[in-house]
C-alpha cells in the first residue's frame, strides 16, 4: 500500500518528499514519518527519542559542544548533534554543560549520544521510504 501512495505522487513531489523528509526527521523525531503518514511509526520513534533523550539530560548527561582538541569530544558532538531541535534546546538552556563527576552522569551522556544516533537512523529510514525502497 505505501508504494501505491508513492507511485501516485508525481516525480516531482517524490523527489522533494525525499529532501524533506530526512531533513523533519532530523529536526524533529518522528517528523519524517508523520508527513509520510506513517503516524504510530512517527509517534513510536519521537517518543522513544525524547525519553531517551531526556532520561539522559535528568541523570546530569553531558551535552557535547563543537571542538576540534578532542577526538571524542567530536565523536560526542556528532552523535549530539543527531537530535536536531532537541540538541539546539539543550545548548540553548545550557543542560548538560557541566562537567561528569559520578557514574550516572557517565551513562546519561551515552544516553544522550545514543538518542542522536536512533534519530539519525530515523532520519534514514524516513528517506528510504520516501524513495520507494522501504514500505
Amino acid at each position: 500500500m505505501a508504494n501505491e501512495k508513492n507511485s501516485t505522487a508525481s516525480p516531482s513531489q517524490a523527489g522533494m518528499l525525499a529532501i524533506v523528509a530526512p531533513l523533519a526527521a532530523w529536526l524533529v523525531p518522528g517528523l519524517g514519518h508523520v508527513i509520510q503518514r506513517r503516524f504510530i511509526r512517527g509517534g513510536l520513534i519521537f517518543a522513544s527519542i525524547a525519553i531517551l533523550f531526556f532520561c539522559g539530560i535528568a541523570m546530569q548527561g553531558r551535552v557535547y559542544g563543537f571542538n576540534l582538541g578532542d577526538l571524542l569530544q567530536m565523536l560526542g558532538f556528532v552523535g549530539d548533534s543527531g537530535n536536531g531541535l532537541l540538541y539546539f534546546l539543550a545548548r540553548a538552556l545550557d543542560w548538560g554543560a557541566e562537567p561528569v563527576f559520578r557514574a550516572t552522569s557517565d551513562y546519561g551522556t551515552k544516553y544522550v549520544v545514543c538518542s542522536g544516533l536512533l534519530n539519525v537512523v530515523a532520519a534514514v529510514d524516513a528517506h528510504h521510504i520516501a524513495i520507494g525502497k522501504k514500505s
